[in-house]
């Protein structure tokens, strides 16, 4: 099993990736609501307005959303890589976003994926 890690740059394109994900057969998928250094040092510069009209906005732009799930195997990540290229792009092109994959030892309280075992 593997844990799946995708920094969405384009937040309008969410719905896009999850719709897809499903169609693929990934669910579970944790979406939390993400920036990077560089959108924060811009905020920084900016001079602070007294109301903000969008929390989410970091200094006039959008932040990122980073989605996380636990898939089967290598295949699904290949899938889902995929998937995801046809509607945010390229992932080697900038402003598209960053998938990482990487191999689980222990998973447990996720129907169906109990890895409860070290792996060595």
């Amino acid at each position: 099993m593997y844990i799946i890690m995708f920094v969405l740059d384009d937040p309008q394109q969410l719905d896009n990736v999850l719709d897809a994900w499903d169609e693929i057969g990934v669910r579970g998928v944790t979406i939390i609501e993400s920036t990077g250094i560089q959108r924060r040092l811009k905020q920084r510069k900016r001079i602070p307005m007294r109301f903000s009209i969008d929390p989410i906005s970091f200094g006039g732009e959008e932040g990122n959303y980073t989605l996380f799930t636990i898939v089967k195997s290598i295949d699904l990540i290949d899938k889902l890589t995929a998937a995801t290229e046809k509607i945010v792009g390229n992932l080697e092109d900038p402003n598209t976003g960053i998938l990482i994959a990487w191999p689980l030892n222990y998973v447990k309280g996720i129907k169906g994926m109990s890895l409860n075992e070290e792996v060595s």
